[in-house]
Formats: C-alpha cells, sequence, structure tokens
C-alpha cells in the first residue's frame, strides 16, 4: 500500500480496487439455462428455430478464412447493404455486436449523470442495465393491463431532466406492439431534444396491419432512432449484429463511442448475404411459418380458457397460481423462478423435445402472476404449455 493512501480506503471481497457504486448493484442479466443437445430445446432467447440459410452459411464460412485479418472497422460494406435496403443514406445507419450494444451506446452518447430515461415496464431485461450504466435513472412507465405501452403515460412522465424515451414494438415480453397511430402520438408528443429510441427486434413477425414501422417517420422526427437486428428472423443470434437507423448527426455521435472492429468479420459476411433480396424474401417466409404457428397455439390456448393477448408473444395472466417445476421438466420444460422488480428477470424458462416447433415460457412474476410464452410453439410446445398449467393447481382462467 502507498503510504499517501488512506488506510481505511473501502473495498469489496476478492479485490482492493474501486469499482463503481453502479456496477456493484447492477442487476445479472440471466440468460435460460442451456439444455442438452437432444433432449430439450432453450427457447428462453427467442432463438429462430431454422439454420442460416445455406448463401448466409457459406458467405460467413468463406470469410472464416480470413479470421487473421481484421474486419472493416465500421462495417462498411453491411452499412451500404443495410442503406440500399431501407432506402436511406450510409450516414443514417451504424452498425453494432447485437442491438443491445448499440443501445448502451445511445445511451452513452446521450446521457450525462442522473439524466432521466422513461422505459416501458414490464420491457425487455437489459434496458434497465444499460440505462444505470451509462449512469442515467430509469424512470418505469407501467404496462397497461393488457400488456400495451401507455403512451399517454410516457409523454407525461418526460421531464426536463428526460434524455431518452425507449419504445419496444413488439413489446419484449407481452407481446404487443405500438400502432401506427400511438407510434406517431408518442413522436409527437415528446419535445425534439429528446432522444426516442423505438427497439423493433421482433417487427418481423408481426402480421397486424394497424402497427406502426418506425423507419416510416424518420423524415419527420429527427430525435427518432430506431434498433433492429439479425438475431431473430434472421437466424443470426449467435453472430451478434444490429443497427441503428437515424439522423447523420445522432449516428455519428454513437459511432464515435462504439467499439472499433466491433461487428467480426463472419458476422459481417453473413449480415451482408442475409441482406441480399433472395434471402430476404426466405427470412419472410420464415417469419410467417413463425407467426402462423404462434396464432395457432394462441387459439389452442383460447380454447382452453385461457385469457390471451394477441401479437407477437403470449402473455397469460396466472393470478396467484405457481407453477410446479417438477411437472414442467417432466414435460421437456426448463424453468426458473423470477422477481417482479424492473430489474433484469431470471425469467421463467420452458424449453422442449425438439423437432415439432418452438414453445417457451419467459417468466412468471410471483407478484405480478404472469406468465409469457415466445412468438412460435408447436404441437409439443403446446402440450408443455398444457402440462405445467394442468400441474399448477390454484391456477386462474379467464
Amino acid at each position: 500500500m502507498s503510504s499517501t493512501e488512506p488506510a481505511d480506503t473501502p473495498g469489496i471481497p476478492g479485490t482492493p480496487v474501486h469499482l463503481r457504486d453502479v456496477v456493484l448493484t447492477l442487476p445479472g442479466y440471466v440468460p435460460g439455462a442451456r439444455p442438452d443437445a437432444g433432449s430439450t430445446a432453450k427457447l428462453s432467447s427467442n432463438e429462430l428455430p431454422f439454420p442460416p440459410q445455406p448463401a448466409v452459411l457459406e458467405a460467413l464460412t468463406e470469410a472464416a478464412s480470413g479470421a487473421n485479418r481484421y474486419p472493416e472497422m465500421a462495417a462498411d460494406s453491411l452499412v451500404a447493404a443495410l442503406a440500399r435496403r431501407h432506402g436511406v443514406d450510409a450516414g443514417q445507419i451504424v452498425v453494432g455486436n447485437g442491438s443491445v450494444a448499440l443501445i448502451q451506446h445511445v445511451l452513452d452518447a446521450v446521457c450525462d449523470e442522473g439524466d432521466d430515461v422513461v422505459v416501458p415496464w414490464r420491457s425487455f431485461e437489459a434496458y434497465p442495465i444499460c440505462i444505470a450504466v451509462a449512469g442515467a435513472r430509469a424512470v418505469t412507465v407501467p404496462l397497461t393491463a393488457d400488456g400495451r405501452h401507455d403512451v399517454a403515460a410516457m409523454i407525461a412522465a418526460v421531464t426536463p431532466r428526460t434524455r431518452v424515451v425507449i419504445a419496444c414494438t413488439p413489446n419484449n415480453p407481452t407481446g404487443p406492439a405500438l400502432t401506427g397511430a400511438e407510434l406517431a402520438a408518442l413522436l409527437d408528443g415528446v419535445p425534439e431534444r429528446v432522444l426516442v429510441l423505438v427497439d423493433e427486434a421482433y417487427l418481423d413477425f408481426v402480421t397486424d396491419a394497424a402497427v406502426g414501422d418506425a423507419l416510416t417517420l424518420l423524415d419527420r422526427h429527427p430525435n427518432l432512432v430506431v434498433s433492429r437486428t439479425f438475431s431473430k428472423a434472421h437466424a443470426l443470434a449467435g453472430m451478434r449484429v444490429g443497427y441503428l437507423v437515424g439522423a447523420p448527426a445522432i449516428i455519428s455521435a454513437v459511432r464515435s463511442v462504439a467499439t472499433p472492429f466491433g461487428v467480426g468479420i463472419a458476422a459481417q459476411a453473413a449480415a451482408v448475404a442475409a441482406s441480399r433480396p433472395e434471402a430476404l424474401a426466405e427470412t419472410a417466409r420464415r417469419a410467417e411459418a413463425v407467426a402462423g404457428e404462434r396464432d395457432r397455439v394462441v387459439a389452442a390456448l383460447r380454447g382452453q380458457g385461457w385469457a390471451v393477448p394477441a401479437q407477437c408473444f403470449i402473455c397469460i395472466q396466472l393470478g396467484g397460481a405457481r407453477m410446479r417445476v417438477p411437472a414442467c421438466q417432466q414435460v421437456g420444460s426448463i424453468v426458473q423462478g423470477e422477481g417482479g422488480e424492473p430489474r433484469a428477470h431470471q425469467g421463467q424458462r420452458c424449453g422442449r423435445a425438439q423437432g415439432s416447433g418452438c414453445g417457451k415460457l419467459v417468466q412468471v412474476p410471483p407478484a405480478a402472476g404472469a406468465v409469457y410464452l415466445a412468438a412460435c410453439a408447436g404441437a409439443a410446445g403446446l402440450r408443455i404449455i398444457q402440462g405445467c398449467f394442468a400441474h399448477a393447481p390454484h391456477s386462474k382462467r379467464a
């Protein structure tokens, strides 16, 4: 110890080094357990059940042979492909190591210590973590009774301290998406000095024509930034590629705080291949198949008497019901308990035997009493749903 260092310098177990208080109190982001191959499938991350398309796999395999070289620092080829796809200038797009990393970069670029970020809650569990790391404060606005964003309440929550408003559409994990009218109302109601970040990770699975597409509003709202990902519909979760679209000045600021060479060489090649017209057509076909399975399971659950709001995910209110973990495990489920405060949740995780579609339970907060199911579920997924709920003796149906 230096002779000039105070003898009573506080530390934490395992290290004498000072760590930020906010880091020590961050909630942990808890992924679903990884099951044994061939027995159960991990469904808690909403991974597409389909593998990468052959042309995409070929592109990333070929690119991997050059892994001794650095990739393009700002993924210029991918940025150009995305600009063509969305009809915007290349200066309006920044690519990063998954959409979560980019959301963090947005907050780092915009927020000073003590600033406020308005978020709907319950929503994506990473938001409170990203906000805290940026030194800001999460102002959570409760969802409506049917799991939707309360747009009027979100606008009312904006104060002079607010720097960012986040919208998640479709909302993860409850499922409802903002309609075009709701999205327009949110953007019209938030002052232009406040950045509005619209996270559309699951927009590809939406079939309701009334749901809004934030990209169509960019020209009218210079404070709008839209987040998209290759992890879901494009079947590239393992590649970690996301992107933002927004005003050039905002995108430039985000790029300045982003990690250089943040997207690997194979990931860039895979995303470029996935952005070609023929690949996009197949992605749309796959998303339609997933949505069809989701709708089939919604109909089956409603037929059992469950109250299920429609759209991307499936949410079932259980009231005070408790799930019996062994019963879920017997039908191929992976289950964890979860608390109810706005933090990264250790959600209800439910997997099932491979080979027959995709169904999951994401969380069961004991206080809120809700179970969330994934966007897609096959026949085995429905059997799991029936098995888990059938063994919850105090469950409440609509």
